[in-house]
């Protein structure tokens, strides 16, 4: 498989993402090449799609940063940031300052007169939704970004939120965008300490080492057996095998798409023959096995037009265990070089 083929159709892969939906932030990593991914971000922002950061369990930092953010996950844990840092840290003196802030009063009542044009309001808003930036950011304290740049980057998608309010609930309008801002500066940390590339390297190791032991197994190997062989866990070997089938199955459609707009009419027509004569030779084929066989087969290798599952998919779809997979795929092959 051509990597880079697959990674340039992020662009495909953002117009099936809809307003309100995720994207994994390994996946982002992974699909954006070093220098494009700063206007991901952008068309993700513009789309409103969001950042899902649950995989993203460790960022790679300078010592000194590390030591510091184990500092700040502890306090936090223990609810003490505002009396264990020193009397000048930077971070203690915000949130004495935010601790000082006049209460802004109710929050909705507010929003809603800014809705309405009063623009008088705005700093009150800001000061009284600052708090829950805060909470969000401790929610993520000890995670590859300092507390601090967090809050930051929190009041910045604050700030989106109050600007793009035009009615409704306040307080879930603005969340989505500080959780945004939030995993946007993430992610870029991740991109900074290399796991971008990291990911990349795996997905290709992974290719290299399904071919060497397809050729040396003579048949598909596990995801586990893959794992072993490049000495990282089942779970991550898992991780390289979903983003190459999205990978995939993305590069695939863009081609597709650009094949039609060359040529529609004719294209559509040699496509047509050629799905027919493929669907018919399936079919043939899989005629003389048995439907539980022909379903599994089908599941393996894609042959409805979509990805191939892996051992452990195709066993959870069939009820069955990967090495049950395995042993019935080998024999229904079987049957068809039979014939």
């Amino acid at each position: 498989m051509n990597l880079d083929i697959s990674f340039a159709a992020w662009e495909s892969a953002l117009q099936k993402l809809a307003p309100g939906e995720k994207i994994d932030a390994l996946h982002l990593l992974a699909v954006t090449e070093e220098d494009s991914l700063e206007d991901a971000l952008e068309q993700l922002e513009e789309k409103r799609i969001g950042i899902d950061i649950t995989s993203l369990a460790h960022i790679p930092v300078a010592e000194e940063t590390a030591l510091r953010l184990r500092r700040e996950k502890e306090l936090v844990e223990k609810n003490m940031l505002m009396t264990a840092l020193s009397e000048t840290d930077p971070l203690r003196v915000y949130l004495e300052e935010l601790a000082a802030l006049p209460a802004a009063g109710d929050l909705q009542i507010l929003a809603e007169r800014y809705a309405a044009g009063d623009e008088s309001v705005m700093s009150r808003l800001t000061d009284g939704m600052l708090s829950a930036v805060v909470e969000k950011a401790c929610a993520l304290s000890g995670r590859g970004v300092l507390l601090l740049d967090l809050i930051q980057e929190g009041s910045l998608g604050l700030w989106q939120g109050i600007l793009s309010y035009k009615g409704g609930n306040f307080e879930a309008h603005c969340g989505p965008w500080i959780d945004f801002y939030m995993a946007r500066e993430m992610t870029r940390c991740a991109r900074e300490g290399g796991i971008g590339g990291k990911m990349r390297q795996g997905m290709a190791d992974y290719v290299d080492a399904d071919q060497r032991l397809l050729a040396e197994l003579g048949r598909n190997p596990t995801t586990g057996e893959i794992a072993e062989a490049l000495h990282v866990t089942e779970q991550e070997a898992e991780a390289f095998a979903s983003m190459l089938r999205s990978a995939r199955g993305k590069s695939r459609v863009e081609e597709e798409r650009e094949e039609k707009e060359e040529n529609p009419e004719d294209q559509l027509a040699v496509e047509d023959t050629a799905y027919f004569q493929s669907r018919q030779r399936v079919n043939e084929m899989l005629s003389g096995l048995t439907a539980e066989e022909a379903e599994l087969l089908t599941l393996r290798f894609g042959l409805e037009g979509g990805a191939p599952l892996s051992p452990e998919e195709t066993g959870r779809r069939l009820h069955m265990t990967p090495e049950e997979v395995l042993r019935a795929e080998a024999e229904a092959l079987a049957k068809l070089r039979k014939e």
